[in-house]
């Protein structure tokens, strides 16, 4: 179900949520931060930063996921636009990224502190130690009161480029997940989510959404394809990561002035995603949504079941069929008969021994492979069930 609320419980709600945010991750797309002819808009930067400041001065952390290298390189170098192969784009986004966070940094001396540029690839979040390491640095960061400014790094990443929208939205729900931030501000070039096409002049905003559903995310769905159209699809992919970890996320307009002001107001700007359930350990959250699957195991129903639902290990003899090649310590995907991912996790066992003892009772596994060394495939405490992202102790 997805609804607008009342105003004044809206406005009881967000507040709520607003003075719980000790940690902000506010992400700035491209458009907001760039003019009609795709260069740097410094005012608005200027701005942005000037928010940014004042939100540290009620004393939270905050933490900048920014887009606008490339209109920065195309102010940087007066060219007459941005260009459009991948070799010029990505030197383009390398002159940019060094004004870009000049621009931030030069704001944010004005108010006794600094911008740090921190360049991630996706790499960076995959792996689980490099993934650590980000998240002490930017910790680190957060104790020296400094504003982490983070972008993908353009000189070495392909697709970011290639494509009009997206990245950086789930870069920054991957943020907000790697430092259990409770809230993530998605400033657009819209005010939020409509339930039509905002252009018709016909439109209503949707003050709130609780739950990503079927219903949600047909209205970013074009009818006759059914392909996602459009920056607000990757927004709420975004939306669905963070909320499905336990945090909530606000999407609104970076064009807006004082939106950051409103939203810690707990007044009714953009829309609200609400989060869904407990919020995950870190642990979980770096299985779920940050490293990237090696491949994939298809479960039988009741093997589906004890995951999901049961919160139960996963045992070879639930395995039907593999794919892919993987090493003991990879993360897998667990899918149902019908190839729905439900689940991912850390396995026990590299892709060929799986192949020879799925299907059979966990005390058959020494006579085949010669030793048992573990009697699970995946163990719960390092699995996470998609359909019902639960929190466990453990680890981060």
């Amino acid at each position: 179900m997805t609804a607008s609320i009342p105003h004044a419980e809206t406005d009881l709600l967000r507040q709520e949520i607003a003075t719980s945010a000790h940690t902000l991750v506010v992400k700035v797309g491209t458009r907001v931060l760039t003019q009609a002819d795709g260069t740097l808009h410094q005012e608005r930067i200027d701005l942005l930063a000037d928010e940014l400041n004042a939100i540290r001065q009620t004393g939270r952390r905050v933490v900048l996921v920014s887009s606008g290298a490339v209109g920065a390189g195309v102010s940087q170098l007066g060219l007459p636009g941005r260009p459009r192969d991948l070799a010029r784009l990505q030197a383009v986004a390398a002159v940019g990224q060094t004004r870009l966070i000049e621009a931030y940094d030069r704001t944010f001396r004005k108010h006794g502190t600094h911008a740090a540029q921190v360049l991630l690839t996706a790499d960076d979040l995959d792996h689980r130690t490099r993934y650590l390491n980000v998240r002490n640095t930017l910790l680190t960061l957060l104790e020296f009161g400094v504003v982490p400014v983070i972008n993908e790094n353009d000189t070495v990443a392909v697709d970011e480029l290639m494509a009009t929208f997206g990245d950086n939205d789930r870069l920054a729900a991957m943020i907000t997940n790697l430092l259990r931030a409770p809230l993530l501000v998605i400033l657009s070039d819209v005010e939020g989510l409509y339930d039509g096409d905002p252009r018709s002049g016909q439109a209503s905003l949707i003050h709130t959404v609780r739950q990503i559903d079927e219903r949600i995310l047909s209205l970013v769905r074009d009818q006759r394809t059914g392909l996602s159209k459009g920056g607000m699809a990757s927004k709420l992919e975004a939306a669905r990561i963070t909320t499905a970890s336990g945090e909530n996320v606000i999407i609104a307009s970076g064009r807006r002035p004082g939106v950051l002001a409103d939203i810690l107001a707990g007044r009714q700007v953009g829309t609200l995603v609400l989060a869904q359930g407990k919020s995950l350990t870190p642990r979980k959250r770096w299985i779920g949504y940050s490293a990237q699957p090696c491949g994939s195991l298809l479960l039988d129903a009741g093997a589906v079941r004890a995951v999901t639902r049961q919160g139960r290990s996963l045992l070879a003899i639930g395995i039907t069929a593999i794919s892919g090649e993987f090493r003991k310590g990879d993360i897998v995907r667990l899918c149902s008969a019908g190839g729905r991912e439900v689940a991912r996790g850390l396995t026990n066992y590299a892709s060929a021994e799986l192949q020879k003892i799925r299907g059979l009772k966990s005390d058959q596994i020494e006579e085949v492979l010669g030793h048992r060394p573990y009697e699970e495939v995946i163990h719960c405490d390092n699995l996470l069930a998609l359909d019902q992202a639960e929190a466990h102790d453990g680890r981060a």
